[in-house]
Order: structure tokens, then C-alpha cells, then sequence
């Protein structure tokens, strides 16, 4: 699959790749991600930084599609002798990002480092196609 028809796969939502388009490809659903074939695995790295991966973050495969959702919640206070300060991020984010041909859930495999997710999926080997065979036609 080429770059350009990777960026167009029907799989992806309109949305999404609106999105895309004026978003130069990093903010669509508001989690960046690289996708990187390693030998024979897919390897999706999201940037989830400050999230509690247990918690916070949930990975799911459907539809031939891997979905990465996640949610932010960050609150600091400063307290001083006549001032108090307090800011709050919070927010939820996903990102879908298709799957090659039958990739399986089961071998879909997640880890989380230093604020990136890491999601392997192994892709399988092509079979070979079968060979044409003629059919006999018959005469009655």
C-alpha cells in the first residue's frame, strides 16, 4: 500500500480525514501517532503523555481498525499567603487508525513507556493465490 493510498483508505472517516487535510496529518482525533512496519508487524506508537494507561486509556480492534481512546485530566493548585491559583486540563481523545488484512485481535499486543503507547499488531503472511483452473464445459 502506497503512502498516498494508506492517507485515503476507505477505512478512515470522512472526519478523520478532513482532519487530516488541515491538520497536516497530526491532530486528527487529537492523538498523534506514527505507523511503522517492523519486519512483519505493524507498529503503532500514540503520544499519551501524563495518562494513567490502566485507567485512562483504552485499545480496541473491530472492523479491521485499531482505536486508541484516551482521557486527560490534569489539575494543579498554587497556594500562596494572599494568592491561589488553580488550572485544570481535561479532555477526551481518540484515533483510528486501519489495520492491514487480517491482522487478529488476539495477537494485538500494547505497551506504555515514558508517556507513548505502543501498539504491535503482526501482519500475516500473504497466502499464495490459488491458480486458475478451467472448468469443463459440457455439452448437452
Amino acid at each position: 500500500m502506497t503512502e498516498l493510498t494508506k492517507w485515503f483508505d476507505s477505512r478512515r472517516s470522512p472526519m478523520e480525514l478532513i482532519e487530516r487535510l488541515f491538520d497536516g496529518d497530526s491532530g486528527a482525533g487529537g492523538i498523534r501517532v506514527e505507523e511503522v512496519v517492523d519486519g512483519n508487524t505493524l507498529v503503532v506508537r500514540a503520544e499519551l503523555p501524563g495518562i494513567d494507561p490502566e485507567k485512562d486509556a483504552e485499545i480496541t480492534v473491530a472492523d479491521g481498525s485499531l482505536t486508541i481512546r484516551a482521557e486527560r485530566q490534569e489539575k494543579t493548585e498554587h497556594k500562596g499567603k494572599d494568592s491561589y491559583r488553580s488550572e485544570f486540563r481535561y479532555g477526551s481523545f481518540f484515533r483510528r487508525v486501519p489495520l492491514p488484512d487480517g491482522v487478529k485481535d488476539a495477537d494485538v499486543t500494547a505497551s506504555y513507556k515514558d508517556g507513548v503507547l505502543e501498539v504491535r499488531a503482526p501482519i500475516p503472511e500473504k497466502g499464495t493465490a490459488p491458480s486458475p483452473s478451467r472448468v469443463p464445459i459440457t455439452r448437452d
